[in-house]
Formats: C-alpha cells, structure tokens, sequence
C-alpha cells in the first residue's frame, strides 16, 4: 500500500494505533501538540519534537543557515505555547553530508542561539551524524504548564468562538516568492531578484517568531483558551485536528480571515489564491484557539487576535463560509509522500 494512499493524518493513526502509556507518569501520549509528563503536584512537563528536512521543509539556495536555525527552534517551542505551556529547554540533531563545512555548521547554530536567546531556551543536547541526503535537523522541545493552566486541542465545546493570532497565508506566499525567483535566476549569474516591496513576506518565510506575547497576554487579561493548536501545517489542517479532538464541527468565515495586502498583491502576480494560502500553506506558526463567546469584547481588546468563526456540532462538521453564506467544506492537505 503506498502511503499516499492514505495521507498524512490516517498514516499518523495506522503507525500509532494500539500504542499505550504504561507509565503512570504519562499523562497524555500521542494526539496533541505536545506530550504532557507529570512533572510535581502543581506542574507538568511537556515534550514535542519535529523534524526539517533538507529539500522539503527548507530550500538552502535561498534560506540562510542562520535564519534555518532560528526557525526550527520558533517551529519547535511552537507545541509548547500550543498547550499553554512555556518552553524551556531544546535538543537538536543534526545530519550532514560531505557539502557542509564547518563554518556552515556554526552559521546554523549561531541562529538556533539567537533563538534560544530571544525566547529563554536552553540549549541543552543533541547529536550529530553524517548524511548522505544533504542536511536534516531534528530538534526536541522541553516544557513546563501549571497543571490548572494547561490546554489540550479537545477542550472546544460547541459555539465557543474560533480566534486566531497574526496573519495567514503569508510565509507560504514568501516560499512563492522565492522559489519563483529561483527560476528566474538560473542559468543568469549576475542577475539580482526582485523581491522589493515583499519584504514582509520574507520574514514570515525565513524568520517567523514564537507567539509568547499572546499567551502572555491571555494570562494577563484572565482567558483560558478551552482548545488550542499550533498553525504550522495551514488553518484547514489545524481545524479539522481541533473539531476530532473536541468532537465539534466549525464555521470560519472567509470575510474574517486576517491575510495580508501583501499576499493578495503577490498572489495576482503569480496566480497564488491567498485564501488557499491561509488554508493550506503552512508555516505561519500562530495559534488557533476557542475561546467561550462571552469572552468575546475581552479577546479583541488584546490585539493582534482575530475571531473567525465558531465551534459547531459535530454533525454539520467543519466548512469555510462565503459571504454569500455558501459552504466549502474544509480538507487536510497535510504532506504527501511522493
């Protein structure tokens, strides 16, 4: 059977099916962003890995070491903040092949030390290996939450309010942006690329950053998020893993989506629909979260968070809104094995 056969999220189930926590130190396994170990009476540890592999997660022709570096530790303690949780220590892996030099290596861990910098992370082990498909950076993430403050992605409950930090679709359009000017490049040596005026979508791309202020935020003004998720792989993905765990279904209005101007201005020139970037392109690690919806004029008052749509049941399941109130029903690309 070949795996694309089944797609991501039914290989995850079939490869994980029957797996049991026998420790009862384990308080939650597999399913969530993170997996949560008792830690004291009044805390838990959280662990989460993720993997980035040369040629899928990451082009080098036009990602800097340096900034590689940093985002695989923002891609990282992004589970964390997912559970409400801080993070506080990292591991991180490394393999390469005989291309990298070791002025390479240091110029990759001199941003994953920004990032631990920036965030409060220690950097605390790993290993190293030789490779023969380029460069693969695995990296683990250690965490704490108080045990009243955790939250799991099943916690939705029906009509609690859908919100969502920052912006989407843009790291995807700025990988567009790139891997267009990759072409345009080839062969042309002494050809600069245009990439002025998408700056900002640049820096979604290569230099995403760890959304601690709102959980910062969110403790200050006294919410709890009832579900959370990271958004690392599109909101359409991230949605449909909220709705299984909470047994809810979910309406997302496409008028409230936040996007920016910039996608919409790039989109034209490429023929990228931003909206299919906000849905499915990846890699904008915010947070999609459900708040109850009296909790409503408290979350706007932060800024920085947008309220979406709503949990429904679970029977009329998870679709986009239109502003003619059609209904998309909303799909998990996830990655393909090809």
């Amino acid at each position: 059977m070949d795996i694309s056969s089944l797609g991501e999220f039914r290989f995850i189930d079939r490869l994980t099916e029957g797996a049991t926590c026998r420790k009862p130190s384990t308080v939650t396994g597999i399913g969530d962003d993170a997996a949560v170990i008792e830690r004291d009476s009044e805390s838990y540890t959280l662990i989460s890995s993720d993997m980035f592999l040369e040629g899928i997660a990451f082009d080098l022709t036009y990602t800097p070491l340096k900034h590689l570096g940093f985002k695989c530790v923002v891609a990282a303690a992004g589970d964390i903040l997912a559970m409400n949780g801080t993070p506080e220590q990292i591991t991180v892996s490394i393999g390469l092949s005989g291309r990298f030099t070791v002025e390479m290596a240091d110029e990759l861990y001199e941003g994953i030390r920004a990032a631990c910098d920036k965030y409060d992370i220690d950097l605390v082990g790993g290993d190293t290996t030789s490779s023969m498909t380029g460069l693969s950076i695995a990296v683990t993430v250690i965490g704490s939450v108080a045990k009243d403050k955790i939250v799991y992605r099943g916690g939705g409950k029906n009509s609690d309010l859908l919100c969502v930090t920052g912006d989407l679709g843009a790291a995807f359009m700025g990988v567009k942006l790139l891997e267009r000017e990759k072409r345009a490049l080839h062969g042309n040596d002494g050809v600069a690329p245009q990439l002025e005026g998408f700056e900002y979508l640049l820096e979604r791309q290569l230099h995403p950053l760890l959304r601690t202020d709102v959980i910062d935020a969110l403790a200050e003004s006294g919410i709890k998020p009832t579900a959370m998720i990271d958004i690392s792989d599109g909101l359409a993905s991230e949605t449909l893993h909220l709705c299984r765990r909470s047994n809810a279904g979910a309406r997302i209005y496409l008028d409230r989506l936040p996007i920016s101007s910039k996608c919409f201005e790039l989109g034209e020139q490429i023929g990228v629909d931003p909206v299919m970037a906000a849905l499915n392109g990846g890699d904008d690690y915010e947070l999609l979260f459900t708040v109850p919806v009296d909790r409503y004029e408290d979350v706007l008052r932060i800024g920085g968070i947008d309220v979406i749509g709503h949990l429904t049941a679970p029977e009329k399941g998870a679709a986009l809104v239109t502003p003619d109130g059609s209904e998309i029903r909303l799909t998990a690309q996830g990655w393909v094995v090809e």
